[in-house]
């Protein structure tokens, strides 16, 4: 099947999402997406995720050292099936957000399951 660049444009979105269906994901199955933000405070990836429970989003947060010191990764874990357009809608959003809270936007992973009869 030749790429419909309509549903996956040529860009960072499109591309892995391209690459998921390439490699035999179901996009019309509910996914379990992971948008992160990245925080240089606690405090503030604290009063981020407070804000984002009350908006009835399931999050998890962590401190990644490993990256730099003292950096929190709040991650936001949304069920939907993976459209680009909807993805973009979600960037926007948390980008927005992160931004209120002296964060910023870190992007978006998913696990792919490729199911195999044989």
């Amino acid at each position: 099947m030749s790429r419909d660049y309509e549903q996956f444009p040529d860009n960072d979105n499109g591309n892995v999402l391209w690459q998921m269906y390439e490699d035999g994901d179901d996009l019309t199955e509910p996914h379990e997406i992971e948008f992160s933000l990245a925080f240089e405070k606690q405090e503030n990836a604290e009063k981020c995720a407070i804000f984002l429970l009350l908006e009835e989003q399931k999050i998890s947060m962590y401190l990644d050292e490993e990256v730099a010191p003292n950096l929190w990764i709040l991650s936001i874990h949304v069920t939907m099936e993976p459209d680009y357009a909807d993805i973009v809608d979600l960037e926007e959003w948390f980008t927005k957000i992160a931004q209120q809270y002296q964060g910023e936007y870190d992007g978006w992973g998913c696990m792919t399951y490729v199911y195999d009869e044989d």
